[in-house]
């Protein structure tokens, strides 16, 4: 032991960044993907003074229920719903985030599955890898078009701003639901228009969801939202699975009243529904949307930001910089 508080991390990340904490901190850090049972993810929580952890660490009053020493858990995540931010907080833990730094690669991601689905991509390569090439009918693979076509989108954030955005590029006019209006020159930068949610299902061509998962999001998207939606339409989930009704969206997409779905989130991950694995029709992929080097490696040094300034070092020292409650910073200063 070196007499210095010390940071667990819950998974492989990248070195040269969490290299930044080691002069102040006795850094712990997993060398492979594990998925810790709850008893055993609270014995390593009780060990350290500091968290950095990911989606697949599922934090609340019973895991930090020994750990006196725990000052902060910093989610590797812009989205938080496996941290129990009530339970962080009633026991003075700090809970951050990693905000803003995947916007554009979320979104980019996202026009990456809205286009894969429109044209049948997935469903075109697992064809040619099957050793198959095209038939001789003129209408063999036909796919949708999206110009002139209506986006929707459900969740208006930085995020679903950024997909808005990428809209002008496709001629594709914008509309969306959020649980409040954006200001005026927001909504003229994204160039998109508010409507109520049962427009937006009954309007959108191709309705994205980029809305946090919250008890009152919990399946935003079930059978009777499905059945408000055209059967040419496109759904495109990036936000968290939950927020659409898995077995309802299989449904529909076995019985023709939705065209086609692209998923990167999945109610019960890592596992998926099965109807939905076995529906050409659905794109699939494995949460994803920020995975990218550049992205990765951002939201590493957001988190080792945030454990950084809550212990007064870093170029943010004091105040870290995306605090999920940050009223625990005012009940208990850094030290």
């Amino acid at each position: 032991m070196t007499g210095k508080p010390r940071v667990w991390i819950s998974r492989p990340t990248f070195p040269e960044v969490v290299a930044r904490l080691e002069p102040y901190f006795d850094v712990a850090a997993e060398p492979e993907e594990v998925v810790f049972p709850p008893a055993e993810l609270a014995a390593r929580l009780s060990a350290c003074e500091a968290a950095i952890v990911g989606l697949k660490e599922r934090i609340g009053a019973a895991e930090v229920a020994h750990a006196p020493r725990l000052r902060i858990v910093a989610n590797l995540a812009v989205g938080y719903d496996n941290l129990d931010i009530p339970a962080l907080t009633a026991a003075g833990i700090l809970a951050s985030n990693t905000a803003d730094v995947l916007n554009e690669s979320v979104a980019d991601y996202t026009w990456a599955l809205m286009l894969g689905a429109a044209r049948r991509m997935g469903e075109a390569e697992r064809w040619l890898r099957a050793g198959h090439w095209h038939s001789t009918e003129f209408r063999t693979w036909l796919g949708m078009d999206t110009r002139g076509r209506t986006l929707g989108i459900l969740g208006m954030g930085r995020i679903g701003q950024a997909i808005a955005r990428r809209a002008l590029g496709f001629g594709m006019p914008v509309i969306y639901h959020n649980r409040s209006r954006l200001p005026a020159e927001v909504e003229q930068a994204c160039a998109a228009r508010y409507v109520d949610k049962d427009g937006l299902l009954a309007a959108a061509d191709f309705l994205v969801l980029a809305v946090p998962l919250t008890a009152e999001s919990r399946h935003a998207i079930g059978a009777a939202e499905l059945a408000r939606m055209k059967p040419t339409a496109v759904l495109v989930n990036i936000a968290r699975g939950g927020v659409v009704d898995d077995a309802a969206l299989a449904a529909a997409l076995a019985e023709g009243r939705l065209a086609a779905a692209a998923l990167d989130v999945f109610e019960g991950e890592p596992q998926v529904h099965p109807a939905l694995l076995a529906r050409e029709n659905a794109l699939l992929s494995p949460h994803i949307a920020s995975a990218t080097w550049d992205t990765r490696r951002a939201m590493t040094a957001m988190a080792v930001d945030n454990v950084l300034a809550l212990f007064g070092h870093g170029p943010h020292a004091g105040r870290p910089p995306s605090p999920i409650n940050p009223e625990v910073l005012a009940a208990r200063p850094a030290p």
